[in-house]
């Protein structure tokens, strides 16, 4: 088993119970010094989480198995779109967890996600819980962004 980090579509409840059955959320907490941005491709622009300095990103951490971690390095573009990393998670509660995310290269364009992508992303604060603003303030970024 391994602990992977979702900040993005990955927090939907249906749409992780359909892609990882079986995965467990371990917590959710929040990663220190990073914020949600929106990174693009030919195929459309998604989640990622670059490096900033006293901001802060919500997140679920998720239990994965082998084959959970194989269907996610497929829907994640892994190892071409988004890349591994280990990241520092502080639970609610105060307890570090060391668990993998995926980043998308420092190359990808900032780009406009779909209103469809940013439902499934909304959905998965409300699912479970997370500030709402973090995810209101990144679409913010994003459009300030695409000026």
């Amino acid at each position: 088993m391994s602990l992977y980090i979702a900040y993005g579509s990955n927090l939907n409840l249906k749409q992780m119970a359909y892609r990882c059955p079986g995965a467990k959320i371990i917590c959710k907490g929040r990663i220190k010094n990073y914020t949600l941005v929106y990174r693009g491709s030919k195929t459309g622009a998604y989640a990622t989480i670059i490096p900033q300095t006293g901001k802060v990103v919500p997140v679920v951490v998720w239990e994965i198995n082998a084959e959970h971690e194989h269907r996610l390095d497929a829907y994640e573009g892994y190892p071409t779109f988004y890349y591994k990393k280990h990241l520092y998670v502080t639970s609610e509660d105060g307890r570090r967890f060391y668990a993998m995310a995926y980043i998308m290269f420092d190359e990808a364009k900032v780009g406009r996600p779909s209103e469809a992508y940013l439902e499934v992303c909304r959905q998965g604060y409300f699912d479970n819980g997370l500030d709402i603003k973090k995810f209101n303030a990144s679409i913010q970024r994003n459009i300030n962004e695409l000026r």
